[in-house]
């Protein structure tokens, strides 16, 4: 790849994951707790929000390993769901808060295709494959993250969701929730070809999930 054709996935997905943990940071603050602004993450600098393993080296070793599945992540946002004024409520919330902010912008960047037209040809082509990565990248990030596992924004409404008890079980899960992630998006469908099993079915449920959710998003915003 030149460096032209990296900056058309690169820039969407600073943009995708700066405004998803902005987004968390913002909304815990808006209900209460001051963590996250007191460490100067609720903001837009993308410096502030990139993990150096997660965000660059992890992505950039698949990448280069030309793997069918693309797999990173971003600097958690600290909360203290204790300091929320409503604090289940309020862990929903701010849980949910990063992946509809991938939706908005997923929408955002699909009515933006619109005016590519009035664009000098030049530099038509390198907006609209920028917002067309934008879409794909937001979109799968808000799949990705509703995912019911910790510590994905999924795994949070969930616990938000259940009775005290099975959320305080379930919520013990997270200290694995890294090392299950990777054995479902990497080790599993490596192994499936070894012993003749399609073990790929988390990656499937994402595929599945993300062009559902980007049919409905460009259908209604006028690019089906």
């Amino acid at each position: 790849m030149d460096i032209l054709a990296l900056t058309v996935w690169i820039l969407p997905l600073l943009v995708a994951i700066t405004f998803h943990e902005a987004a968390h940071g913002f909304v815990a603050w808006s209900l209460g707790d001051e963590t996250a602004k007191r460490l100067g993450r609720v903001t837009l600098n993308p410096i502030k929000h990139i993990d150096p393993t997660g965000t660059v080296l992890l992505p950039g070793l698949l990448l280069l390993a030309h793997s069918p599945i693309m797999f990173g992540y971003a600097k958690p946002v600290p909360v203290n769901f204790r300091a929320l004024r409503i604090p289940r409520v309020g862990m929903i919330l701010v849980a949910a808060a990063g992946p509809v902010m991938n939706i908005g912008l997923a929408i955002v960047a699909a009515l933006s295709f619109h005016l590519v037209s009035y664009l000098p040809t030049s530099v038509a082509l390198w907006v609209a494959q920028n917002l067309k990565n934008a879409v794909l990248i937001n979109v799968v990030l808000a799949v990705f993250n509703l995912f019911p596992l910790l510590p994905l924004d999924g795994g949070r409404i969930i616990v938000g969701l259940l009775p005290n008890p099975i959320a305080r079980s379930f919520a013990r899960l997270e200290q694995f929730g890294m090392l299950i992630l990777i054995l479902l998006l990497i080790v599993l469908p490596l192994l499936g070809p070894q012993v003749g099993l399609d073990l790929g079915f988390m990656s499937h449920w994402i595929s599945v999930a993300t062009g559902a959710v980007l049919r409905v998003l460009l259908g209604l915003t006028g690019n089906g």
